[in-house]
């Protein structure tokens, strides 16, 4: 069943905002590296896998059962 937000391309699943969160994701690494924060090496392993991580939900998001949104 589609909900009302659902209908008008607005769904509030959280499915649906995780690009978002990767994109945030990334661009902490890079600020936290910068701030010496992280070291160059952390940096270097975590933001491929944040994009790894983000492609694997974009293959995926026709897969949401939570509404019909697209």
């Amino acid at each position: 069943m589609q909900t009302p937000q659902a209908a008008q391309g607005k769904c509030s699943c959280p499915c649906h905002k995780m690009i978002g969160v990767f994109i945030v994701l990334i661009g902490l690494t890079f600020l936290l590296s910068a701030l010496n924060v992280l070291s160059a090496h952390m940096t270097e392993i975590i933001w491929p896998v944040l994009v790894i991580l983000a492609g694997v939900q974009t293959m995926f998001r026709n897969k949401c059962n939570c509404c019909s949104a697209t």
